[in-house]
């Protein structure tokens, strides 16, 4: 299939935008804050007092006439996996950006530094159901091809299913990854996937919250539609119960997001459909860095 102009173009806008910001700002703090995924051999050394003795090579020890010791260095490389919701939510933003938007931004930047590192990376996008899988692999071809199909891509779907993505990666990895969720989490019940998941692999979850969901704007008699349903409502958000009683229900359902996190031991950054989303994610990295 061959991919639209407009969409190459946007492409290359996003790599150069990108590409800039992991050289300049992301690149030191992505190759410290991820641990590699074990010890691999490196050489041999002669024995200095203090080494520890089970690390001695008898074999080479016996052939040498002297004590000899294995040395390791960290296994560096890592399996990154970008799992994104593109459920009809993501298409709402009150300023420049939707903010499936911004996810995509925020999921090229990743990808990026992962491939500066020599990394794999992969994609999961996901609905009510799995719509695309991309297994991992390293090189800017799959890092392209990663950031077409998040722009091209048209999801069959438009409601969420977090755990449905969970389960499928918890079935198809078999070599320990990290995660990051990216999503408005606008679904429940998700937190035994997440804490199944979280088991084996190192799962990472991004928000975008757009701020008219958690501090409605007053703008009169609306329709209201709910991208997800479908369905529509006549409101009037010039009443000031009706704002209290929205941005109650967001606040209760961010603090039961934050604390299915907290049980599952997952870590989390939260930013905005906007330009400063680096922001949060270079913070997320400090912090987990400290």
């Amino acid at each position: 299939m061959t991919v639209p102009a407009e969409i190459l173009k946007k492409v290359k806008r996003i790599e150069i935008d990108t590409r800039k910001m992991v050289n300049n700002i992301f690149s030191g703090e992505y190759h410290t804050r991820f641990k590699g995924q074990g010890m691999t051999f490196a050489d041999f050394r002669e024995y200095v007092a203090g080494d520890d003795v089970r690390s001695i090579s008898w074999t080479l020890t016996a052939r040498a006439g002297k004590p000899f010791i294995k040395t390791f260095e960290e296994e560096r490389e890592l399996t990154m996996i970008l799992a994104v919701d593109v459920s009809g939510s993501l298409e709402f933003g009150s300023k420049n950006y939707f903010k499936g938007e911004t996810l995509t931004y925020v999921a090229a930047t990743l990808a990026f530094s992962a491939i500066k590192n020599n990394d794999q990376v992969g994609l999961l996008l996901f609905s009510n159901d799995v719509e695309l899988y991309i297994p991992p692999k390293k090189g800017r071809a799959q890092v392209f091809r990663i950031l077409r199909e998040m722009l091209y891509f048209k999801p069959k779907a438009t409601g969420t299913n977090i755990s449905a993505g969970l389960d499928f990666l918890r079935g198809v990895l078999k070599k320990r990854a990290t995660i990051f969720l990216l999503s408005d989490f606008q679904d429940k019940n998700f937190d035994a996937s997440l804490r199944l998941l979280e088991r084996k692999h190192e799962v990472i979850a991004g928000l975008v919250q757009d701020e008219a969901e958690f501090v409605f704007p007053d703008v009169g008699l609306v329709e209201l539609r709910d991208s997800e349903s479908g369905e529509t409502m006549l409101v009037d958000t010039s009443n000031p119960a009706f704002r209290a009683e929205m941005e109650s229900r967001f606040k209760s359902d961010f603090e039961t997001f934050q604390k299915n996190l907290i049980r599952s031991g997952v870590r989390s950054f939260a930013f905005q459909p906007d330009d400063n989303y680096h922001q949060a994610l270079l913070a997320f990295f400090k912090r987990k860095r400290t």
